[in-house]
């Protein structure tokens, strides 16, 4: 599996990752297996994933932890691991954010601990508080980096606005947002300017929240309560759209002998606004599959054809 280099960093990660919310994220999902997350983890690491995406809210802390002892077993070298994690929501008050520099260097010593690490590979800030100007936040992060508490500094769900405040002394090597297929907003100006400036992106929920995997179709229901049931993409016409060009998708995916959740991650991987991509896994088996979506080599026209199935 071949490398990318994140933003200006000396950090050198998967291109394909994985997102651990599901690891230990016990105040995002129910019915969570601490063993599970576990074996999810190693499955990625013995298929080539290096980049391992975590973040305190992910069971606050929890996500953390469960990822910092299976760095301790001796089949795994913490050198060849890219931990990426995150801070930004206030212990005991995690509705509320917090940017300022005391605060991320105490989330930075904290998450060292609970990884039982000595360094961070990329250090995000999860979101932007309202109070905290966003250059002095990450020139913190730039102190730690320089110290060797962090790798390379991250922001996520920032506005472009907020982003070039963060960046106003080229201390940003990556950013972490909302992109897919069907959420491609960051196509209008965000990537040209981190272009401009050597900044590497990943996207989130790259799979849609499995809309783009290929196992709905128009007559889906989801009962009240679920998460999905008020989410636009999974209502109405547009739902039904969005399962019509993903039954598309079945046909591009069957003449390149792959699933059509593979071959999504195939165009990510392809794109060149795209550093890496970080599907998320409840099983280990979605990591093996997940994996093999490097073996997918899309050609210019068939990632040209996905580009334009998905314009609407």
């Amino acid at each position: 599996m071949s490398d990318v280099r994140i933003g200006k960093s000396q950090v050198y990660a998967s291109a394909l990752g994985l997102g651990t919310n599901a690891v230990g994220g016990h105040n995002l999902f129910t019915g969570l297996d601490d063993e599970v997350g576990k074996e999810i983890i190693r499955t990625a690491l013995r298929n080539g994933i290096t980049l391992l995406d975590t973040a305190y809210a992910y069971g606050l802390g929890r996500s953390e932890e469960l990822i910092g002892e299976v760095l301790q077993e001796a089949e795994f070298d913490r050198a060849r691991v890219i931990i990426a994690t995150k801070a930004a929501h206030v212990p005991g008050n995690e509705g509320q954010k917090d940017n300022s520099p005391e605060f991320l260097r105490n989330a930075v010593e904290d998450a060292l601990q609970r990884l039982q690490t000595d360094y961070i590979d990329i250090f995000y800030i999860h979101f932007p508080d309202q109070q905290t100007p966003k250059n002095e936040a990450v020139a913190a992060l730039h102190e730690l980096k320089e110290a060797g508490k962090i790798r390379a500094v991250g922001v996520s769900n920032f506005s472009l606005a907020q982003i070039k405040e963060a960046n106003a002394e080229g201390y940003v090597d990556i950013v972490e947002d909302q992109y897919s297929l069907l959420h491609r907003e960051a196509e209008q100006e965000l990537f040209s300017y981190l272009k401009k400036h050597h900044i590497s992106f990943v996207p989130y929920f790259p799979l849609a929240s499995g809309l783009l995997t290929g196992k709905y179709s128009e007559e889906t229901v989801f009962a009240k309560g679920d998460i999905r049931s008020s989410n636009p993409d999974f209502q109405g016409e547009r739902f039904k759209k969005i399962v019509a060009t993903v039954n598309e998708l079945k046909v591009i995916a069957h003449r390149n002998d792959t699933t059509v959740s593979q071959l999504v991650l195939a165009w990510y991987l392809k794109n060149p606004s795209v550093t890496a991509v970080i599907p998320g896994a409840k099983r280990p088996e979605q990591v093996e599959n997940n994996a093999k979506a490097v073996d997918v080599h899309l050609s210019n026209e068939d990632y040209q054809l996905i580009d334009e199935l998905f314009r609407f």
